[in-house]
């Protein structure tokens, strides 16, 4: 029950972002962004994303497999 209701409202935020972001992008107005633009900004925004799971996987990894306590000389 606990895991459902942290995604309905993770899922509430991300939603709330994204219509807050929509509002403000059509508020400032006079800012035309081509089909290239657009595609830039959505795969930097996808590979930022990538790029910091990735990361934190990397994390998450190396301290199920003791490599950290390795390195700290324990």
């Amino acid at each position: 029950m606990k895991t459902l209701i942290l995604i309905l409202v993770l899922g509430g935020l991300l939603a709330a972002a994204v219509v807050g972001s929509a509002v403000v992008w059509n508020a400032i107005g006079g800012i035309e962004l081509s089909g290239h633009g657009l595609a830039a900004l959505v795969l930097g925004a996808l590979v930022s994303l990538a790029l910091g799971g990735g990361l934190m996987f990397l994390v998450f990894y190396s301290s199920r497999r003791g490599h950290d306590d390795d390195a700290a000389g324990r």
